[in-house]
């Protein structure tokens, strides 16, 4: 059985333009690659050869598992905000600190962007969560205790 993809409209583009940058421009670079190598000659030792033929399979690789991400695609839609679902933009205080983050799915977290997937600890403990509620959220250094500020 094939995973739920939960994707937002945005994460959607990012997906489809990564996918048409793949199967447009890197192909044809690669393809330009391959037939440079071909030129040399002998190919069972020509390391550039190898090297873009690799990279094609790498390539034809993420192309396949773009498009198996793609068609399989629940896209989520903003929801009321009255609690935490995977699309919101959540506001926590941690310690004193302030922290956006936004919940999604495992196919376009990057924490370093504030994007949390919804199956990481984090997320899990966020979702469900109402506007001014307490939450626990697992840490490597041990749970961290946060309010939920705002659901956006």
């Amino acid at each position: 059985m094939i995973k739920e993809n939960y994707l937002t409209k945005e994460g959607l583009q990012e997906l489809t333009g990564r996918l048409n940058n793949l199967k447009t421009v890197r192909r044809r670079e690669i393809a330009d690659e391959i037939h440079a190598a071909k030129e040399q000659g002998d190919l069972s030792e020509n390391a550039e050869y190898q090297q873009a033929k690799d990279e094609q399979r790498r390539v034809e690789g993420k192309i396949t598992e773009l498009e198996a991400t793609i068609k399989h695609a629940q896209i989520i839609e903003k929801t009321d905000g009255t609690e935490v679902n995977i699309g919101n933009t959540v506001t926590l205080q941690c310690g004193g600190n302030e922290k956006i983050y936004r919940i999604v799915g495992s196919n376009e977290a990057d924490p370093l962007q504030g994007k949390i997937s919804n199956e990481s600890p984090m997320g899990l403990a966020l979702l469900g969560k109402k506007k001014a509620e307490d939450v626990s959220i697992p840490t490597p250094a041990g749970d961290k205790q946060c309010q939920v500020m705002d659901i956006g």
